[in-house]
């Protein structure tokens, strides 16, 4: 939203969190939950002098005090000059390296969302791909002992007694009896899997293009077992996860322009220098300094 400007002056756009929502959905200002976690970003904190050319991100008005921008927020931070300054000034624009902020920034957080489930995915397949190999190397040693247990269980609980149970018994039974050849296969698919998000993870953590069409080819993939699975026996779990994965598929493919939607690429980079780069800080920059206002 920009900001009331006078006649003949440019608007501007005004700074995270400036202009209060009137609406019942809450509006998440990324920039101010990065500059929270993190911190503001700061220039000019250790430079000896400040120029006319740096008043886009700090400015000296002469009371004593710096007056810095955050890069991220936009927020004026007022700091006392640097009694051992490191430089003489500001680097020049191409060697500063700005923070995302914007539309970009709110992409980082998603696609680490993102991550964070692909992480746990990992995770749980790992462990029970660990646990697959653990028991065809000890199942002849267990194999006995796991009887006996399963059928005291039974029996205490009003069960029949012997191995005539089902569901979970019977498929555990089942994996006692299943070929070892069968289980090296089930378990190397489950470490497969596991890299395969493993990877996912580590990709979409850092940002990379191409962890986005990955998951979005393998998540693609797994709906058509999910509304299978729907066809039979419909749980929350199952109705969660195909939501989840649905909103997975459509962010990748809308928000980030995958496979040429929307622009493709080309509109994705031009938008995320558009939100990010140093015109972003000059729209809404103030006229006026910080001590005038």
């Amino acid at each position: 939203m920009a900001a009331d400007k006078p006649p003949g002056q440019p608007r501007v756009e005004a700074p995270p969190g400036a202009v209060r929502t009137t609406s019942w959905r809450p509006k998440f200002h990324y920039e101010l939950i990065d500059c929270g976690l993190r911190g503001h970003e700061l220039l000019g904190t250790d430079v000896a002098r400040i120029r006319p050319a740096d008043e886009l991100v700090v400015r000296e008005p002469g009371d004593g005090l710096r007056w810095h921008r955050c890069l991220r927020c936009d927020s004026w931070v007022p700091l006392p000059p640097p009694e051992s300054p490191s430089a003489e000034h500001l680097a020049d624009r191409s060697e500063i390296q700005l923070p995302l902020r914007g539309r970009p920034l709110r992409d980082r957080y998603v696609l680490r969302l993102i991550a964070l489930d692909r992480l746990v995915h990992f995770l749980v397949l790992g462990g029970l791909a660990v646990l697959v190999f653990l028991f065809v190397a000890k199942r002849t040693a267990y194999s006995d002992t796991f009887y006996r247990v399963l059928d005291a269980v039974q029996g205490a609980l009003g069960g029949p007694e012997g191995f005539r149970g089902g569901g979970l018994v019977r498929e555990v039974m089942r994996a006692f009896t299943a070929q070892s050849s069968t289980l090296y296969l089930i378990g190397l698919a489950l470490a497969g899997y596991a890299v395969l998000e493993g990877v996912e993870a580590v990709g979409l953590w850092l940002g990379k293009r191409w962890a986005e069409y990955l998951t979005l080819v393998a998540t693609a993939l797994l709906l058509i077992p999910e509304v299978y699975e729907l066809t039979g026996r419909i749980t929350v779990t199952k109705i969660i996860t195909l939501v989840i994965n649905l909103a997975v598929v459509a962010y990748l493919l809308f928000a980030k322009r995958l496979f040429g939607l929307r622009g493709g690429g080309r509109v994705e980079a031009e938008a995320h220098q558009r939100d990010t780069g140093w015109q972003a800080l000059e729209r809404s920059a103030p006229s006026v300094r910080p001590s005038e206002a």
